[in-house]
């Protein structure tokens, strides 16, 4: 019976894990998203804000939705592209998704 009793006394419990072994999993995952998606978008976002800083009458441009078309004239939030002859229309800046490639009408 003295032997069982000290069998048991010796079972040692799995010990625990520092906190710097649980904090470096959640830092790595948090620096491989900022490199992969954070830091991508942003460059993006500051490429697209130039553009449309510089855009002005007579640039060739195509909206996001698919519409080519001449600046006809610019405001703070406002173009009006010129779509065909005598049709002009008016759409936000930031809808304005790059300048047209050369070659397109």
């Amino acid at each position: 019976m003295i032997s069982i009793a000290w069998a048991q006394q010796g079972a040692v419990t799995p010990a625990q894990p520092s906190v710097l072994e649980m904090v470096f999993p959640i830092a790595a995952m948090f620096v491989i998203f900022y490199f992969l998606i954070i830091r991508p978008q942003g460059k993006k976002q500051k490429e697209h804000q130039k553009l449309l800083e510089g855009i002005k009458r007579g640039d060739q441009v195509i909206t996001s939705g698919g519409i080519l078309g001449e600046v006809a004239g610019t405001t703070d939030r406002v173009v009006t592209l010129q779509i065909a002859d005598n049709v002009r229309i008016r759409i936000l800046k930031s809808q304005i998704a790059g300048l047209a490639k050369e070659g397109n009408p």
